[in-house]
């Protein structure tokens, strides 16, 4: 699922309620994942759950290197640290402490291996894309298809402001968010060409014509 929208729409707030981030409050309405209701778990019971996110701007973690949290957080015995890194070009990054003094790929990819060591059922994808260059884009797109493709009962929510990553990862289906509301739900590449073409406005406009 791909959700598209306007800056301060309420993009990365959703991804942070829904894991469950101290700072976001759910007002009315219940998060049901798996047949469970999480709308009182804490983060670390529902990243057991099965829930992982990829951060588009995550801290820089002094004192505890990358390969010690991959150690902590890896639900798969198969997992092969120096294996996993080296096909996201981070082995070298193993031993440095997570994030520091990365660029904006190296952040990316870096997230994205944490994730894979996580093996989550609900990936949230915040803005994968961004600040990745065209080549870190093709590894990042070739890793996002391969944590969906390792097991079939599995789903994950991208959020994207310019579309490009749908070049590299399928979503079966998007929508925008404006106003606190979900609008055009349907397929997010012929989403993402109205809201070129009319803006977002012109999208939700489009979608109030329509015959009920």
């Amino acid at each position: 699922m791909a959700l598209l929208g306007p800056n301060g729409s309420g993009k990365t707030s959703l991804l942070m309620a829904i894991m469950g981030f101290s700072d976001y409050k759910i007002t009315h309405g219940n998060i049901i994942f798996r047949g469970e209701n999480i709308n009182s778990l804490p983060i670390d019971e529902r990243a057991r759950l099965g829930l992982g996110v990829m951060f588009q701007r995550p801290p820089t973690i002094r004192g505890i290197k990358t390969r010690q949290m991959l150690n902590l957080i890896k639900n798969d015995g198969r997992f092969d640290t120096d294996k996993e890194a080296g096909e996201l070009n981070l082995k070298t990054f193993l031993d440095r402490d997570i994030n520091s003094g990365f660029s904006g790929g190296e952040i990316k990819r870096s997230e994205l291996l944490q994730l894979v060591a996580g093996s989550p059922k609900l990936s949230l994808f915040d803005e994968p894309e961004s600040g990745v260059d065209l080549e870190n884009i093709i590894l990042v797109g070739k890793i996002m298809n391969r944590i969906l493709d390792k097991d079939k009962d599995n789903a994950a929510l991208i959020i994207t402001h310019t579309g490009y990553i749908f070049d590299y990862v399928k979503a079966n289906s998007g929508c925008i968010i404006v106003g606190g509301r979900l609008h055009c739900i349907g397929d997010p590449k012929r989403i993402l060409e109205t809201v070129k073409k009319y803006g977002y406005e012109g999208c939700i406009t489009c979608e109030r014509k329509r015959p009920k």
